[in-house]
């Protein structure tokens, strides 16, 4: 048995839609063919998610719960959270499936900020934001906010730089300028 066929028709259809999404984007998937590359039945999809902006939310949710999970295992008994944190993005956002970030294409997609999936997308940005000024907090940074949002445009550039470059993003110097930063913080 593959591990496809041991997933539920949910979880089939959020694995295909992720991929596909994150791939090519919310809107160039239409839910027909969402429908028969999960191999699902009409019926069960729409059981599962009335509308397409359902499965959306349902996937940003998931990315969202798998973003979170991917940091915490990143920075889990390092003796440098930040340090640990930056390593791991820089060697994400060097692998060739990785496709950048994909909140950041479906503020793209939904620019509207009152838009559900937008707003799910800004909250998970709010999220790791927030977790970047606990690290900061613990790194003894001067101003922790201040720290936090320049290590969180360095990690919304290594992200935007894979999406462009592909493996060849220029990241390689990524987790010295966050160590830099971090340095020039506790000033």
């Amino acid at each position: 048995m593959s591990r496809k066929d041991a997933l539920s028709p949910r979880e089939k259809i959020l694995a295909v839609a992720g991929g596909l999404f994150f791939g090519e984007g919310f809107r160039a998937v239409g839910v027909d063919r969402l429908i028969a590359e999960s191999g699902v039945a009409k019926a069960t999809f729409y059981k599962h998610f009335p509308a397409k902006d359902d499965l959306i939310a349902a996937w940003l949710n998931l990315a969202d719960n798998h973003m979170a999970a991917w940091m915490d295992k990143a920075v889990a008994e390092a003796a440098d959270p930040i340090q640990a944190l930056f390593e791991a993005v820089m060697g994400l956002a060097r692998q060739p499936e990785c496709l950048g970030c994909t909140f950041q294409g479906t503020a793209l997609e939904f620019p509207a900020l009152d838009h559900p999936n937008h707003a799910i997308a800004l909250a998970s940005k709010k999220r790791v934001l927030a977790r970047l000024e606990d690290l900061a907090v613990e790194a003894d940074a001067a101003e922790p906010r201040a720290l936090a949002e320049q290590l969180y445009l360095l990690i919304e550039g290594a992200w935007a730089s894979s999406r462009m470059f592909g493996k060849q993003a220029p990241v390689l110097h990524l987790a010295e300028a966050a160590r830099i930063l971090v340095r020039a913080a506790r000033q």
